[in-house]
């Protein structure tokens, strides 16, 4: 039964992906993003991209193994390495409007533990700078969609045994991806259409900046005057509606990248390169993180963001109640796709140009990075300030406030 309901659910979640998620195009090339170990879920979005008219599936394998040894063996000085045609790849996804499905979670979630935290800050391989330049761009339609693997259920629920791990796992990723639901887009467009009708009512405040509030948290995020809210609905420049995260239940702007000050406390850990951040506190002055602080893990965040100018400052806030499924299990995932959902966040880095216009395109934040870390709790208060200076509360114990 467990077999079977398991297969259930990869097909359901490859057609979520395909049909929903990317919204493959027929005649659309599609750019397929896996690891080792997430092979029955890797074919049955390939089975049904060419259902819905794929021209190409494009299936490409990154083995975190190979990472390690190359963190482990290769000259330091190489590690920031990247073949050119790496880069060159993703630009053509882009010249041909391709579509991009990314299936994510850990397959080795401990494999660098032992390996020099600066070494590993170094590569940033899967991720290249082109794809946020890609995302910016809006020439592709993508999404991202968890895919549980052995060692993944293994983190996630350490009590259980392998067997019982990786079904309970499924059983996770199946309620917080709606595939529980008897229509799971039909489920997504009623969350979407929830999301979307906050950010309408956030972007009529005309909020000038944000202020955080609570245990070990006092900071402050300006936004640009033309920042707007998005929620996990994006379009393509040739108006393909695509949901860029599954799941997704955020609220999202570009910041000011100038105008952060104060600190902060991650309320959640973070799993970056391969590395678990935890018990994280970041001070902010002048918009830049000038200390990064971790009781396991911060020497990974503080190497990566040193990588360029832009890798210190904001490049993306989010608003997440808790309505979100995922806030509601009361777990953590120790997958940024997933945890990001289950409470409010921030993130170092490269911006969201979709969410600002076009006066303030050449403000907005660039880096090679993009890191998102969890902010929000029950016990983090958010309020609003306008641009004619009165203060609007906005998130408290969790609930919209507006």
């Amino acid at each position: 039964m467990t077999h079977e309901r398991t297969g259930s659910y990869v097909k359901a979640l490859a057609e979520l992906a395909v049909r929903f998620g990317a919204n493959v195009q027929p005649g659309q090339i599609v750019d397929l993003s896996s690891e080792p170990g997430k092979e029955p879920v890797a074919r049955a979005v390939a089975e049904e991209a060419y259902r819905a008219g794929a021209k190409f599936v494009d299936l490409r394998v990154f083995d975190p193994y190979v990472k390690r040894a190359r963190a482990q063996y290769a000259d330091p000085e190489t590690l920031h390495f990247v073949p050119p045609w790496y880069g060159q790849r993703t630009l053509a996804l882009g010249e041909c409007r391709a579509a991009r499905i990314m299936l994510t979670g850990p397959v080795a979630p401990r494999i660098m533990e032992d390996v020099d935290p600066g070494l590993a800050a170094k590569d940033m391989l899967p991720s290249t700078p082109e794809s946020l330049l890609v995302v910016n761009q809006r020439t592709t339609n993508w999404t991202i969609v968890p895919c549980p693997t052995a060692d993944w259920a293994m983190l996630v629920h350490p009590d259980l045994e392998p067997s019982q791990a990786a079904a309970r796992l499924w059983d996770d990723v199946a309620h917080v991806c709606r595939l529980d639901e008897p229509d799971p887009p039909r489920s997504w467009r009623t969350r979407l259409d929830r999301l979307s009708d906050i950010a309408k009512r956030l972007d009529g405040l005309k909020l000038d900046s944000l202020r955080y509030s609570g245990p070990g948290t006092d900071l402050t995020i300006g936004l640009l005057h033309s920042s707007r809210w998005l929620s996990g609905q994006m379009h393509t420049i040739d108006g393909i509606a695509h949901c860029p995260n599954i799941p997704t239940e955020e609220i999202f702007t570009t910041p000011d990248p100038e105008r952060v000050d104060g600190v902060v406390r991650s309320t959640k850990p973070l799993f970056t390169s391969s590395r678990l951040v935890t018990g994280l506190t970041v001070r902010f002055e002048g918009g830049r993180a000038v200390a990064i602080d971790a009781e396991r893990g911060g020497e990974t965040l503080r190497g990566l963001s040193q990588r360029d100018a832009g890798a210190a400052r904001l490049g993306e806030v989010s608003l997440v109640d808790r309505e979100s499924r995922i806030a509601a299990m009361q777990m953590v995932f120790y997958n940024t796709l997933i945890d990001e959902n289950a409470a409010s966040h921030i993130a170092l880095g490269s911006a969201i140009e979709e969410a600002v216009g076009e006066e303030d395109s050449d403000r907005v934040n660039r880096s090679e990075i993009h890191i998102d870390f969890m902010i929000g709790s029950d016990d983090v208060e958010v309020a609003g300030m306008t641009r004619d200076g009165r203060e609007v509360p906005l998130l408290r114990g969790g609930d919209w406030q507006i």
